[in-house]
């Protein structure tokens, strides 16, 4: 459930805080490697860097919560949660290779628009998860990743239609769909997140009551 206010683990709740901080990072990276793509190609490694630091921090959670016990916080959540936040940084990672993998010679206005949505989803993301130490439930944060995943899948829907009526490589239409769709995973695993903090808000309403 959500945490009592001053009764979950500290060491837990900064690590969350940590993966929130290290998705805003991973995000901001890949946003700064597409939009000047291929000006900056030391970017794919630093986002790439996020990733290690991700699976790093995830395993610190899952040690910890073996070592210690759920201390208030669903055993289950924890698990979905450490999980959802790794994909996140996972997909950016992902995506940042392709573009090398590719061949991609310049970014596609769209990609980068989703980059934006990616970033600002991230953010919300983060801003959650600073709540859990307070005890503050972050509704409108959740609300908003919900939109921001809507705005994505309209960007993705519009993109991908029209790469195959402009008439151009089949190869590059099939290369620039997998990368947009890999930019909707990591944009989806956010709302994963959200999906998941908002049972814990449920679960800790429910626990008091209301």
């Amino acid at each position: 459930m959500w945490p009592a206010k001053g009764k979950a683990d500290a060491e837990l709740l900064a690590l969350f805080e940590e993966s929130g901080r290290n998705v805003q990072r991973a995000t901001v990276l890949l946003r700064d490697l597409l939009t000047d793509y291929p000006e900056h190609p030391e970017l794919a490694g630093a986002v790439r860097d996020c990733e290690h630091e991700g699976d790093r921090i995830a395993h610190d959670i899952l040690h910890r919560l073996a070592e210690r016990g759920p201390a208030h916080l669903d055993s289950a959540d924890v698990h979905a949660l450490a999980g959802a936040l790794d994909d996140v940084v996972d997909h950016a990672e992902e995506a940042a290779d392709q573009l090398g993998l590719y061949g991609v010679e310049a970014p596609m206005e769209a990609a980068v628009e989703m980059t934006e949505v990616l970033v600002l989803a991230a953010d919300e993301v983060a801003e959650s998860l600073s709540r859990l130490r307070d005890a503050e439930t972050p509704l409108p944060h959740l609300v908003e990743i919900h939109r921001l995943e809507n705005e994505a899948d309209r960007i993705v829907r519009a993109a991908v239609a029209s790469l195959f009526v402009t008439g151009i490589d089949p190869m590059i239409v099939i290369r620039w769909k997998d990368i947009f769709e890999t930019l909707e995973a990591s944009v989806d695993a956010c709302e994963t997140v959200a999906n998941v903090l908002e049972g814990m808000s449920l679960k800790r309403a429910a626990a008091n009551g209301r």
